[in-house]
């Protein structure tokens, strides 16, 4: 199953050699052993539930989980926030079903394939005399320079006959079905191919009309900003807190929310729905379900961007998932932890508080009419390979994570790695998201990323000012976290700074959030007469453009928001530092574009 879309492509795609489970040592060695009384999808009640879920579909870890480690292995876990029906993971815990306390029963194990997947390669073996688009003709006229690149196998199912998009009644509609109701457990999925991006705004237009209000964070992704200028809606930010020491924000607690809302009740309004980015790009995770449970007592909808945490249902080691927390609507990259190609995601709608027609038509009226249907079939594909092997396909990666962070900090002198300990309330934190400082051992995170991918062919996820992200998925081998560990190692050996450049870096202001003015909706200053002014000229103007570091992709300065200094000297110190700025009609930042008002 795992390989049920590159079973497509002719030729084979070249795919690097599997990487060996790893094997730990007598005093942490972990074993997965099957429940003899309860097979996995098993439809027959157990007798104890230590976990129910709200949410139908896979039900998480209905097998034995046998682990032994040393006390300092289950110390860390337990600070990380990881959980096990309660537990710490590490320890013996028996998960298992409840289906007589449980609002949804157990399913069964879902045996047949991905049925998109066997309608596409059903269809480009036909020998059909093609005359519809696209106009490659199934790789007949390919452009050579590109097939050399990828084979012709992509080509030959590049076709665009199978099932309606926009309306679909055949094989799309079955594999949506599957993901949402034996997979994810949701009332209903889309597959999107504009990413996630294009379900985050699908989900604002489909709960804000012209003039309601959306609370949010400041630090939302720029799509949570077009969705506003796309409906009308008028932002509520929630200012996330901030660790200063890392520069990295915190998730959203219930009392920024009861504040949000009680604010906007003073001023006579209600909030229209509620939007939160859980987890982070550096995979801190919010506190949903008590966030969710306040929000439907005043009956608002609940919207979760959770990009980074499709895999959250896939071990009980990780955060719970947004829909077992009750969100209405959930969108995840499917594409980043997971193994769908890049730009493939889903929306999941769950509950009957979001109108399902009207998600359906905003959905509609931003996905292209021409989907890409080797993105459909990798989402397809996906839910395949997760569905063979859903309690233990993230093993391997989270023990790979865990040596990763314990080996950075034994072996390199004074780094140290995110923790959740290292924010207020302990919040839950993706143990796959490897957060490493290098603002300790004196070097840039910017410096840290440049030095690591030319010298060392080591590429981070992310980085920033103080500190690089690795982020550990399915494709992850033991060689590329040795490689990590040894590239920086030698780089902190070769490039380390002294002590007054380390404390240049430890004193530089990351959090560009302090102040914010709002003279005009992001909608209207989208749509307002524009002029071009000299960055040293920009403060106290209305800002014309949305403009932001790539990545994580989150604005620091929104259409509609009166410029500060805080935000100028956040993007100069990131511009110098060799940062990527997006957004900004000048990339360089030397001037910047202004609502003429």
């Amino acid at each position: 199953m795992a390989l049920l879309l590159h079973s497509l492509f002719l030729p084979p795609l070249h795919l690097a050699p599997p990487y060996r489970r790893i094997r730990r040592n007598s005093q942490s060695s972990g074993v997965f052993e099957p429940n003899p009384s309860l097979q996995p999808f098993s439809t027959k009640s157990s007798p104890k539930s230590s976990r129910t879920t709200n949410a139908p579909g896979l039900q998480r870890c209905s097998f034995n989980l046998i682990v032994s480690c040393s006390k300092e292995e289950a110390d860390h876990n337990e600070q990380e926030g990881l959980r096990s029906n309660g537990k710490c993971p590490i320890k013996q815990a028996i998960h298992s079903l409840d289906s007589e306390n449980s609002q949804f029963q157990p399913i069964e194990e879902d045996k047949s394939t991905a049925p998109f997947v066997s309608a596409l390669k059903a269809r480009a073996e036909r020998n059909a005399a093609g005359f519809t688009f696209p106009g490659h003709n199934r790789g007949m006229a390919a452009p050579p320079l590109l097939e050399q690149l990828i084979g012709k196998g992509p080509f030959l199912h590049d076709l665009a006959e199978i099932d309606n998009f926009i309306s679909p009644e055949g094989a799309i509609v079955d594999a949506q079905k599957k993901a949402a109701e034996l997979l994810f457990g949701a009332t209903e999925t889309w597959f999107l191919v504009g990413g996630t991006t294009c379900g985050v705004e699908a989900s604002i237009m489909s709960t804000c009309s012209p003039e309601d209000t959306l609370i949010l964070p400041r630090n939302s992704h720029i799509s949570a900003i077009s969705g506003m200028v796309l409906s009308g809606a008028l932002p509520k930010y929630m200012i996330p807190e901030y660790n200063t020491s890392w520069g990295i924000a915190d998730g959203i607690k219930l009392h920024q929310v009861v504040k949000a809302i009680d604010e906007l009740h003073e001023e006579g309004k209600e909030p229209a729905a509620v939007l939160i980015t859980s987890p982070t790009y550096h995979g801190i995770c919010s506190d949903l379900e008590k966030i969710i449970e306040l929000c439907h007592k005043q009956h608002i909808p609940v919207i979760i961007d959770e990009a980074h945490g499709a895999h959250f249902k896939f071990d009980c080691r990780l955060p719970s998932t947004a829909l077992e927390q009750g969100a209405d609507l959930v969108i995840q990259s499917t594409h980043k932890v997971l193994c769908s190609l890049s730009q493939s995601s889903m929306l999941h709608l769950s509950g009957s508080i979001v109108d399902r027609e009207r998600i359906s038509r905003c959905i509609q009226t931003l996905q292209s009419t021409s989907p890409s249907y080797l993105l459909l079939a990798s989402l397809d594909a996906t839910r395949a390979q997760l569905s063979k092997n859903p309690y233990t396909i993230l093993d391997t990666s989270i023990h790979l994570a865990h040596q990763l962070a314990d080996e950075v900090q034994t072996l390199i002198p004074n780094s140290s790695v995110l923790e959740s300990a290292d924010f207020e309330g302990m919040p839950k934190k993706d143990p796959l998201r490897v957060t490493i400082s290098t603002w300790k051992v004196g070097v840039t995170g910017y410096d840290a990323y440049k030095i690591l991918r030319e010298e060392y062919d080591i590429i981070p996820e992310l980085r920033s000012q103080k500190s690089l992200t690795f982020v550990v998925s399915l494709g992850t081998w033991r060689e590329h976290i040795q490689r990590v560990v040894n590239g920086i190692k030698d780089m902190t050996a070769v490039h380390g700074l002294d002590n007054s450049a380390q404390a240049m870096i430890n004193h530089y202001e990351c959090s560009p959030f302090g102040e914010i003015t709002l003279k005009l909706s992001p909608r209207e200053a989208f749509f307002a007469n524009k002029r071009r002014i000299n960055v040293e000229e920009s403060l106290g103007e209305i800002c014309g453009e949305l403009i932001c570091t790539f990545p994580p992709g989150i604005p620091v300065l929104i259409p509609g928001e009166v410029i500060t200094q805080n935000a100028l000297s956040y993007f100069l110190n990131a511009r110098d530092g060799g940062a990527v700025i997006c957004g900004a009609t000048d990339c360089h930042l030397h001037s910047i574009v202004v609502c003429d008002i």
